[in-house]
């Protein structure tokens, strides 16, 4: 089995070898991650200017290539610019949840989203930021999951959320917004984003992303890029 892995925190987080370690269990794993923090950058990718693309030692078995650009970028280098393709493609694990309507600003979402677009599987993994290793336990569990119910076979990409504590696992659908939007005004001419949790429209749907993971459940969330809305057409 050859696997992709990416992030959007940076080659050097801790999530990314978590993943890793993991995912060398599996088979022949390749990384390929962004040289600094790419939070936010959703499907952004550069074909402006010329990349630095360059190999990196992370672990032993393991081929790591650090890339001055965005997941989506890396998860194109990783098919595209070596000439491989892959079972199964891999993002995170993030420092920080991805859920409901926000989950279009994630650069770890994006790159699986990329992934799909490039006919292969994937699952982007996420938690709360002080969660990543106990998050790190359920791996297999959620991959079992995912493979012994067939899901591939119906759907190509998963955005998966674990709480910090777990008491089980649900298909989940995209909740509400997540986080309050508001601009902090600094000195000068100077404005800071900053946002807050805010609750779900419907908090005991325990089939939504946003409600699951504070519920206690990994929310385990089918995606699809395709965003043609049919029934206006017809």
């Amino acid at each position: 089995m050859r696997i992709l892995i990416t992030n959007d925190d940076g080659i050097f987080a801790p999530g990314i070898r978590m993943l890793t370690e993991w995912a060398k269990g599996l088979g022949e794993v390749t990384v390929v991650a962004p040289k600094v923090e790419q939070s936010g950058m959703s499907h952004a990718i550069e074909f402006v200017k010329p990349i630095e693309i360059k190999k990196v030692d992370l672990m032993d078995g393991v081929e790591a290539w650090q890339m001055d650009s965005t997941p989506a970028d890396c998860v194109r280098f990783g098919i595209v610019g070596l000439e491989r393709e892959y079972d199964l493609v891999l993002s995170g694990i993030n420092r920080g949840v991805n859920v409901g309507v926000d989950l279009v600003y994630s650069g770890t979402v994006a790159a699986i989203f990329e992934a799909a677009r490039l006919g292969a599987r994937g699952i982007a993994f996420s938690t709360f930021p002080d969660s990543q290793q106990k998050a790190s336990a359920y791996f297999s569990d959620v991959y079992k999951f995912i493979t012994d119910r067939g899901l591939f076979e119906k759907n190509l990409i998963f955005n998966v959320n674990i709480p910090d504590e777990v008491v089980g696992m649900h298909l989940t659908y995209q909740g509400s917004q997540y986080f309050s939007d508001t601009f902090k005004k600094l000195d000068g001419d100077m404005y800071l984003q900053v946002g807050s949790k805010i609750d779900d429209v419907c908090p005991d749907d325990i089939k939504r992303d946003t409600v699951a993971i504070h519920k206690g459940y990994i929310s385990i969330t089918p995606l699809l890029s395709y965003r043609t809305n049919m029934e206006l057409l017809k």
